[in-house]
C-alpha cells in the first residue's frame, strides 16, 4: 500500500505548480493559490504515510520524480511549454531514475 500512497503523493505534487501557474491570472488568482495549498497538503500527507515502510532516500526520489516529469508534461500539453528532444531525454532520464529505484 506504501507504493500506491507514493504514486499517489507524486501525482498530487503536480497539482501545486499548476495552481500557482492558474494563480498568475487574474481569473483563477486565489483559486489558483488555494490549489497549490491543498495539493501541497494532500502530497506531503501521502509522502508520510508511503515513508512508514519506504526508505526515505528512494520515497523522496520518487516524489519528486513523478512531479517533475508530470509537471514538465502538464506545462508541454496545457501550457504549450518549450520542447526539444533534449528536454524529452531529460524527462525520459527522470522516469529512469525512478524506476530504478522502485526495481533496486
Amino acid at each position: 500500500m506504501s507504493w500506491v500512497y507514493l504514486v499517489l503523493a507524486g501525482l498530487t505534487e503536480i497539482g501545486w505548480p499548476l495552481g500557482l501557474k492558474l494563480s498568475q491570472s487574474g481569473q483563477y488568482k486565489w483559486g489558483g493559490i488555494a490549489m497549490a495549498i491543498a495539493f501541497m497538503g494532500v502530497s506531503g500527507f501521502l509522502l508520510y504515510l508511503a515513508q512508514r515502510d519506504i526508505p526515505l532516500g528512494t520515497a523522496y526520489a520518487v516524489w519528486t520524480g513523478i512531479g517533475a516529469a508530470g509537471t514538465f508534461l502538464v506545462g508541454v500539453f496545457a501550457f504549450g511549454d518549450p520542447t526539444s528532444l533534449l528536454r524529452y531525454i531529460g524527462v525520459f532520464l527522470i522516469i529512469s531514475g525512478v524506476v530504478l529505484l522502485k526495481v533496486g
